[in-house]
């Protein structure tokens, strides 16, 4: 029988005998970040899949968390009761294969998703210090790497203008009969990929370089509270997914009933209005609105623990 590339751990880099897996022995040959996402979509099609979620946007964490124990994802399950359907986060190892392989306790997702939307909610209204610490650090980390950018940016000016003089040079000799055509293409192909690179990276730079973090007004963080409660009291799943998706990173596993939500904070030019920033209210055409341009990763609030 054969496996599929994307169903077989060995492309990772990884060896298994016996139960005993080794990590890096070889070069892997797929992306970390692309097997987990074919795992997630093998385990989601599966026909063995019984318990496998209805909905996945009925669950608004699906992939912000990772199993404290295997280290995969925790997706979307669920299993019928005698009254009513019971909503959980499971661990994809458990779902593909059984508890042998990890037995990470399932989470109650019914419990769960209102307590970490009503941590958001708090933190955006009642942790504003928290918010100024956080792009205080950010502003120090860019302020730090600025040397080193500012120093790779006058490399690339240097190149760019020696590759913007050679092309002038062989053209200007094709001009004067001493450099024939067949040459001149080719060595003008070669410095104009080259040209194209070199702009590209010093657009980057640039673009990280004036990236400066700041903090967003007061007032737009209450707007973004209050739009927050309305997604959350009167939106729809998929509208309270996407703003899990939009001001959340991830939500760390620490223990039994014990979570820790890692924010968002979106930038002030994002965020002029809460409309621009979070998703809309009344979806346009079944679409929702999300952020693009966020501080970074934040971890401010405090561990949500009782569940």
């Amino acid at each position: 029988m054969t496996v599929p590339v994307l169903d077989n751990r060995v492309y990772l880099g990884e060896l298994t005998f016996r139960e005993i897996t080794v990590i890096d022995t070889h070069e892997p040959i797929i992306e970390a970040a692309q097997f987990a996402e074919a795992e997630k979509i093998l385990t989601i099609r599966s026909d063995g899949h019984t318990h496998r979620a209805a909905s996945d946007s009925d669950y608004y964490l699906t992939s912000r968390m990772r199993c404290p124990q295997c280290g995969k994802a925790m997706l979307g399950s669920n299993a019928q009761g005698r009254n009513r359907t019971y909503r959980y986060y499971t661990c994809f190892t458990r779902l593909r294969y059984s508890r042998t392989r990890c037995d990470a306790p399932r989470l109650d997702a019914d419990a769960l998703d209102p307590a970490i939307l009503t941590a958001l909610a708090d933190f955006y209204r009642d942790h504003q210090q928290l918010i100024a610490d956080a792009v205080h650090h950010a502003r120090q980390r860019h302020h730090s790497s600025h040397s080193d950018r500012a120093g790779e940016l006058a490399t690339v000016q240097t190149d760019l203008t020696h590759t913007d003089q050679a092309i002038d040079r062989y053209l200007a000799a094709f001009e004067r009969g001493t450099l024939d055509e067949e040459t001149l293409a080719t060595r003008v192909a070669a410095l104009r990929t080259k040209q194209k690179q070199l702009r590209r990276r010093h657009t980057e730079l640039t673009a990280q370089i004036d990236d400066e973090p700041v903090m967003p007004p007061r007032a737009t963080l209450r707007k973004i509270a209050n739009h927050i409660d309305t997604i959350i009291d009167t939106g729809t799943d998929l509208q309270r997914k996407a703003l899990v998706e939009a001001l959340i990173h991830e939500v760390k596993i620490l223990g039994p009933g014990r979570f820790q939500p890692i924010f968002k904070v979106p930038r002030p030019e994002a965020s002029e209005t809460s409309a621009a920033a979070l998703p809309a209210t009344t979806r346009p055409k079944g679409a929702v609105r999300t952020m693009t341009n966020m501080v970074g990763r934040v971890g401010l609030e405090p561990t949500t623990d009782g569940l």
